[in-house]
Parts: C-alpha cells; sequence; structure tokens
C-alpha cells in the first residue's frame, strides 16, 4: 500500500519483538549475541548497514530513525550521527580527498564555515564561496580537482533561498557531488533530493526533534553514497545513541503537524511585522516581499518556522531587544517548541568581521526568531512590546 509521507513518519517502525509492544522499545545494547562462530564470522565479513554487530555501527533504534528520515526525503539509503556537525564533517571526511576542491553558498551555518576555512586547509583540501544570491556565479569557480557543491537552503540565519534544481543540474553537467543542508525547512517542507540533490544534511536537535531535548544527525541519499559514509562513521565513531534516536523517531510522528503549526505562526508574525516603526525589514520565504520568493513556493511546501528582521538601532537596539523579552528563550538554539530569540551580530556571529557579515546578511541589528507553538498574539505581544523599548 502507497502511504503518504505523514503516516509513514507514525507506522515506519522496527519489527516488534516477542512482546508485540505497540510502540517500538529501547534497545540499550552496546553489542549483539550471535548463535555460532560461523554466523558471527559471517556479520563481521559484511560491511552493510543490514546486520547488527555493535551500536556503534548500527542499533535498531537508530535504523529506524534513519530508515524514517530517508522515506520522508525520497532517499535509498540514510546513516545517523551523533550531532548535525558530525553529519557534515563526515560528508566532508568521506567523500574530499587532499587536492580536492568544495564549492560552497557563502551563507552557511558559522561552525560549518570554520571547517571550510580552517580545518579542511589542514588536510590540503580548498574551498570557494558563491553569494546565495548568484547561482549563476557557481560555474566560474568549479575546477578540475572540484568534488563537491555544498549549500543550506533557507540558509542560517539570513533565509536566502536558493534553486535546488538550478544547482543540481550544474552538479550534473560536471559530475560533482551536490550536498543539500536542509535543516529549516524539514522533510516536512522540502525534500532537496526529489529535486536532484545527491546527499541530504541534517541537524536532527532541531526541528526534528522538536523540543530541545537532544542532539543528532543525518545524512540521507543514494545507497552507494550512504554505504561508504557508514563505513567511515563506523571507523570513527561519531554514532548517534540508541536513547537519542529512540526519541528523534517518536518525535518524526508529529513533525507534519508542528511544522504546520511552526509555518502558520511565523507567517503570521513575518507579516505583523512589517509594519512595525521600530523594523526596516522582515524576511521570511512565503512572504511576497522575499527576494526569492518564487522559488520558495515552488519547492517548498511551507516557509518553516524561522523569521528574520532588522531592528533599527543596530546591535544596541538588539541587545535592548533581547533583554526587554518576557516570554521567549534567549538560547543558541533553534526548532524548540518554545519560541526562540538571537541577535547573530553579537552572539553567534560575533567573530566574524563586518564585512563577513555583511557578506552573508548578518546586519547589526538583524534578530533571528525561531517561532514556537505557542499562541500566535502571545509571541506577537512580547516581541512588539519589546521592540517598544528599543
Amino acid at each position: 500500500m502507497s502511504l503518504h509521507p505523514e503516516t509513514k513518519a507514525i507506522r515506519l517502525q522496527t519489527e516488534k519483538t516477542s512482546q508485540k509492544e505497540h510502540a517500538t522499545p529501547l534497545f540499550l545494547t552496546s553489542s549483539f549475541t550471535y548463535d555460532s562462530a560461523e554466523d558471527m564470522a559471517a556479520a563481521f565479513a559484511d560491511d552493510t548497514l543490514d546486520v547488527n554487530i555493535y551500536s556503534r555501527f548500527s542499533n535498531p533504534n537508530v535504523d529506524e530513525f534513519i530508515d524514517k528520515i530517508a522515506a520522508l526525503e525520497g532517499a535509498e539509503a540514510g546513516i545517523a550521527t551523533g550531532t548535525g556537525m558530525a553529519a557534515i564533517f563526515s560528508t566532508f571526511m568521506t567523500f574530499l580527498s587532499k587536492g580536492d576542491h568544495i564549492i560552497s553558498a557563502s551563507a552557511i551555518f558559522g561552525s560549518t564555515h570554520t571547517i571550510l576555512t580552517k580545518y579542511l586547509p589542514k588536510w590540503g583540501i580548498g574551498s570557494s564561496y558563491f553569494d546565495m544570491n548568484r547561482p549563476d556565479t557557481i560555474e566560474s569557480l568549479i575546477r578540475p580537482e572540484t568534488k563537491m557543491i555544498y549549500l543550506e537552503t533557507p540558509s542560517n540565519p539570513g533565509l536566502d533561498i536558493i534553486d535546488i534544481e538550478f544547482v543540481a543540474g550544474i552538479s550534473r553537467k560536471y559530475n560533482i557531488l551536490f550536498v543539500v543542508d536542509n535543516c529549516f525547512a524539514t522533510p516536512a517542507a522540502q525534500q532537496p533530493i526529489r529535486l536532484g540533490a545527491d546527499l541530504v544534511l541534517h541537524s536532527a536537535t532541531k526541528f526534528i526533534d522538536g523540543q530541545g531535548r537532544m542532539m543528532g544527525g543525518a545524512v540521507v541519499g543514494k545507497k552507494d553514497l550512504v554505504k561508504q559514509l557508514y563505513l567511515f562513521i563506523r571507523n570513527t565513531g561519531p554514532s548517534l545513541s540508541p536513547f537519542n534516536a529512540w526519541a528523534l523517531s517518536k518525535s518524526l510522528e508529529t513533525l507534519f503537524v508542528r511544522m504546520e503549526k511552526h509555518s502558520s505562526n511565523a507567517l503570521f508574525i513575518a507579516e505583523q511585522l512589517l509594519s512595525h516603526p521600530k523594523v526596516s525589514m522582515v524576511k521570511y520565504p512565503f512572504l511576497n516581499t522575499h527576494p526569492q520568493y518564487d522559488i520558495a513556493i515552488k519547492q517548498m511546501s511551507n516557509g518553516g518556522g524561522v523569521v528574520t528582521f532588522e531592528i533599527k538601532g543596530g546591535i544596541d537596539s538588539g541587545r535592548k531587544f533581547l533583554n526587554a523579552l518576557q516570554i521567549l528563550s534567549m538560547t543558541s538554539n533553534l526548532g524548540d517548541s518554545r519560541t526562540i530569540a538571537s541577535h547573530p551580530a553579537s552572539t553567534t556571529h560575533s567573530k566574524l568581521t563586518d564585512e563577513e557579515r555583511a557578506s552573508v546578511g548578518i546586519t547589526p541589528g538583524l534578530i533571528r526568531i525561531s517561532v514556537g507553538l505557542e499562541h500566535r498574539d502571545d509571541i506577537l505581544n512580547d516581541i512588539t512590546q519589546a521592540l517598544d523599548k528599543c
């Protein structure tokens, strides 16, 4: 029977044990036993994801979680990691070697930028950045040694959108691996593999968990690519714990309904802020004022749960805004059931130069709101009373 994604997120579960439990049990074990020496030898001789040997390699809870993500993304297979950054770093390390070159969007998460500029050069891997608003420049950056194109869409924190199908066409033309971070959209809003991406990454810590409880990461894509990733992760150890996988799998059961509420709340907040006198700019993928609005509505089913806006007055006003909040949380996470506010210029991106921040759309007064599941009027009222004090 053909199932909708919402049903797959709920019904794709590990095979029941002899107890015939309705909810998947926890498999808190470091290893698995065998009926004979021959069975054990066969298991170790088979470098696949199909047999449980040791929970650093695979585990029923981890398998269930990643199988769901792969199904929701339309991927052949997947592998889970302990964090989103472990998923990103493992992907770079698996598919890039000394002398290789990666092309990345400039608007990416700060830690990813650090890997590209500080750590990959230690292994002789070069990188070039392109402007998310100028995808037509990607081809000019391609070299004979270019092995990967990497981007986030929507980007963090600027919410830039790029046409995934357009970039996929370039990657196919030059036989370059195309990797997309789908953390902000989630598979409930966007499936990059269906648009031509080879691999899709997630920080499951964010909207997939949805409650700010735990960390996790995922990479899904073509089976032959995932096998290469599996061998790297199996030997280097950035694995996801069975408990976290169990909880994240349960979170997926509510992902679609949560993202509907996140996105409807976010669109409402964005629309209301457009006319606020203390706000000079509002950005949200499904606002028709967004520069890439046409692309967003083409490849996304909703605009996601993050809104950014510019407060008049720069960094000082940004700090005053945060200090005046009464309900919203001040924390570095996002994708929580609770609405979260952050000021990138003085926190997450404070170590960048003014020019580097400006190049990725981080202005001095930029505020990022991860819109939660509270009543939309309560969220708006807290934002507006804080703005009034700036």
